[in-house]
C-alpha cells in the first residue's frame, strides 16, 4: 500500500534514467549542439569563472558583511558586475543583497512561520491547481506534494495572506520557482516581498497589475530599431525581432527611451 502511495504520488513524466541541463531541467530530446551536451569547460574558461567569483566573494564579504559599504563605495563597479552576470554559485545571496530582502528578513522574525502555519488564504485551492503547472520538467517540482512543490506552495500561500490585496496571481509561481533553485522558503517569500513591496527599490507590484511596462520597451526597441526594420524584407524581419543588436538592449539607452513614452502612446498602440 505505501509503495503504491509512493508511486501515486510522482508526477507522470519521463524517467529517472532521462539527462538533466546543469541547471536541473530534464532534456526531452538529445542534440548534439553544444547547449544540447554537458561538455566540460575549457580550462581557461574554468580559470576566468573562478577569477569572478573571487571578485564577487571580495565584494561582498561573508554572508553579505561588506556589502552596502563596498555600494556606496564603488557603485560602478558594481553596476558593471551584475551587467556581466553574478556568478551561479553566489545568485541566491546577491539576490537578496540587491533586493534589500535580508533586512526584511531580519527585522521580522518569525513573521513568515506564522503566515504559513497559522494563517489561512482565499487563494489556496487555486495555488494548489497550479503547483503542478509551474516548471513541471524540472526535477526539483516533479514529485507531487514533494519538497519542491511544498516549499513553493508554502511561498505563494505566505505571499497571498501577507499582501493581501494582490493575494495570488497565477504566473507568480514561476519568481517564486526560480527564487527556490538559489534560496531556502523564508528567503524565497521576503525576496518577493521585497520585489513586489518595495525594500531598496522601486515597488514592482505593478508589473502584476498592468503591462504597461511591457510596451513601454517594446515600443522603445522598435523605435531605437526603426530606420534599419523597415529596410527589411518581410522573411528578414521576424529573425532581426529576434535578435535585436547589443546597442538596442544596453539598459542604460533602453530604459530612458521606453520611460519616455507616455500613456497615451502606449494605448494607442493597444
Amino acid at each position: 500500500m505505501d509503495k503504491k502511495k509512493e508511486v501515486d504520488d510522482m508526477e507522470p513524466g519521463p524517467a529517472l534514467s532521462r539527462s538533466l541541463d546543469r541547471v536541473g531541467f530534464i532534456k526531452t530530446e538529445q542534440s548534439n549542439s553544444p547547449e544540447g551536451t554537458l561538455k566540460s569547460r575549457p580550462a581557461h574558461e574554468c580559470g576566468r569563472e573562478e577569477r569572478r567569483i573571487r571578485k564577487w566573494r571580495k565584494m561582498i564579504g561573508a554572508g553579505g558583511s561588506d556589502w552596502k559599504h563596498y555600494v556606496r563605495r564603488n557603485p560602478h563597479v558594481v553596476k558593471r558586475r551584475i551587467r556581466k552576470g553574478i556568478p551561479d554559485c553566489l545568485r541566491g545571496l546577491v539576490w537578496q543583497l540587491i533586493s534589500g530582502s535580508r533586512d526584511l528578513l531580519l527585522m521580522n522574525p518569525g513573521v513568515y512561520e506564522t503566515l504559513v502555519i497559522y494563517e489561512t488564504s482565499t487563494s489556496e485551492l487555486e495555488i494548489i491547481r497550479d503547483i503542478s503547472r509551474t516548471f513541471p520538467s524540472h526535477i526539483f517540482f516533479q514529485q507531487r506534494h514533494g519538497t519542491g512543490q511544498r516549499s513553493l506552495y508554502n511561498v505563494l500561500k505566505a505571499y497571498s495572506v501577507y499582501d493581501r490585496d494582490v493575494g495570488y496571481v497565477q504566473g507568480m509561481g514561476f519568481i517564486a520557482g526560480l527564487l527556490l533553485l538559489y534560496m531556502s522558503e523564508e528567503d524565497a517569500f521576503w525576496l518577493i516581498v521585497a520585489l513586489l513591496k518595495g525594500a531598496v527599490h522601486a515597488p514592482m507590484e505593478g508589473l502584476y497589475q498592468s503591462m504597461k511596462v511591457v510596451f513601454q520597451v517594446g515600443l522603445a526597441l522598435l523605435r531605437f530599431c526603426h530606420d534599419d526594420l523597415v529596410k527589411l524584407p518581410f522573411e528578414e524581419l521576424l529573425h532581426s525581432l529576434r535578435n535585436f543588436p547589443d546597442e538596442a538592449t544596453d539598459p542604460d539607452t533602453l530604459l530612458p527611451l521606453a520611460l519616455s513614452f507616455k500613456r497615451t502612446e502606449i494605448c494607442s498602440t493597444r
